[in-house]
């Protein structure tokens, strides 16, 4: 992996999702240091990952690896009071960019935000955002996964 370049916005309205792959995702934090840096497991449909991200804003780096069920399940007890709940929609944009857009649900719920990822980060501050994204909290770090893991919804919107 390396490192991504991301910009995220909550979600003015819904696109038409009837193109968009879209996978149901539970994701939980071992970790919830405040220096920035993060170890979370996540579930993508039947597909188990650890993940570790450093760093802070728009551009961090980020380490991935797949584990296996057996795996997953070990460390997923390690998580119990830090996890999200989401359906992911990934779909196209103008101009050859892909969109995720995250529906939450459980303690998230009516929560919706979408993603952009950036090849480089000129790219990602020209970005004109199309009218169904709303506000830009790239910066927020209320919107951060890892914060939306012990967080409410009425405390975001």
């Amino acid at each position: 992996m390396g490192q991504e370049i991301e910009r995220k916005f909550l979600l003015r309205a819904f696109p038409d999702l009837s193109g968009a792959a879209r996978q149901v995702i539970r994701q939980g934090y071992i970790t919830y240091p405040t220096d920035g840096s993060e170890a979370r497991l996540r579930q993508a449909n039947d597909s188990y990952f650890l993940t570790i991200k450093s760093g802070e804003g728009m551009t961090r780096h980020e380490y991935e690896t797949r584990l296996s069920k057996e795996q997953f399940d070990t460390l997923w007890p390690a998580t119990e009071g830090r996890r999200v709940e989401k359906t992911r929609y990934t779909g196209s944009l103008p101009g050859g960019l892909s969109y995720e857009l995250d529906v939450f649900d459980g303690h998230l719920r009516p929560l919706a935000c979408v993603e952009v990822e950036f090849a480089d980060e000129a790219s990602a501050h020209n970005f004109d955002a199309p009218d169904w994204f709303g506000q830009d909290v790239t910066e927020d770090k209320r919107y951060k996964n890892k914060a939306l893991a012990v967080s409410r919804a009425e405390d975001l919107l």
